[in-house]
């Protein structure tokens, strides 16, 4: 059996040692066709690992399934993400307006993959290899609410030293900027910029993100109020709506904040 370094076996499909389990049975079919990792047959049983969804897919058409396998797809999609990811996705997704202010970091749903891979990496303690892919997974899935219809209005405010902070090197943060510049000329995208140099505005209690969904009611949260948890009591988010709005007008204006990324790709 031939192991590849990334730790897949080819031509194979069963753990060496799995013997004759026939619970295993199912992977061992699919030994030819479709290539399995080590030990795959023995996390996909046991609920330690979730299939990819080519797997389904492949499977079904190995095993004749006539598509039962398949029909697992959207849920299988869902439990890759970390269930606090599928959650904010969730909300983003109801949403019909987000507010969301960032000044440590570039916000997620703007992230280039490769930006947030290499910004995922810099955490401690750090991700395995499996929990940073699921990671990564579950912000670009969060992403497809750029592909809404009728799109969400948003509103993203960051602070010049996210623009900056070279996360994956120079080639790495130059794609970053240049694929923000490319979201900001979507027609329901607002993306202004708060230079370093203003003092005095309500961000530094840390990120805001407010929600407003189609029946009035809302959602959000901030770094350092209410425990850092969500809420969605009309006095806490009176609070955080107060705040953004101050934060906002404190920003570069839209076009002035184009401006000013452009200037900063230029420096960089």
């Amino acid at each position: 059996m031939d192991v590849g370094e990334d730790g897949t076996c080819a031509g194979a499909g069963v753990e060496d040692g799995v013997g004759g389990d026939p619970d295993q049975g199912i992977v061992a079919h699919l030994a030819d066709p479709v290539v399995v990792r080590v030990g795959a047959g023995d996390d996909f049983d046991g609920g330690v690992r979730i299939p990819r969804v080519e797997f389904l897919d492949r499977a079904d058409d190995v095993l004749n399934a006539g598509g039962h396998l398949r029909a697992f797809r959207e849920d299988v999609e869902r439990a890759q993400y970390p269930k606090k990811v599928r959650d904010l996705k969730k909300k983003e997704d109801m949403a019909v307006e987000l507010q969301l202010y960032s000044n440590h970091n570039i916000h997620g749903l703007l992230q280039t993959p490769e930006f947030a891979r290499a910004l995922l990496g810099t955490w401690r303690p750090t991700y395995s290899q499996g929990e940073l892919e699921r990671m990564l997974a579950g912000r670009m899935a969060r992403k497809s609410i750029f592909k809404r219809e009728p799109a969400p209005e948003l509103s993203f405010v960051q602070e010049e030293v996210t623009l900056r902070r070279p996360v994956g090197g120079t080639m790495v943060l130059r794609r970053q900027l240049e694929h923000m510049l490319e979201v900001a000329q979507l027609p329901y995208v607002e993306l202004q910029v708060m230079p370093t140099a203003c003092a005095n505005h309500p961000g530094t209690g840390g990120r805001i993100q407010v929600l407003k969904f189609a029946d009035g009611s809302g959602a959000g949260r901030m770094d350092d109020d209410f425990g850092g948890r969500p809420v969605d009591g009309p006095r806490q988010l009176r609070v955080l709506e107060l705040r953004y709005g101050i934060i906002r007008a404190q920003a570069l204006a839209p076009e002035e904040s184009l401006a000013f990324i452009e200037q900063v790709l230029g420096e960089t």
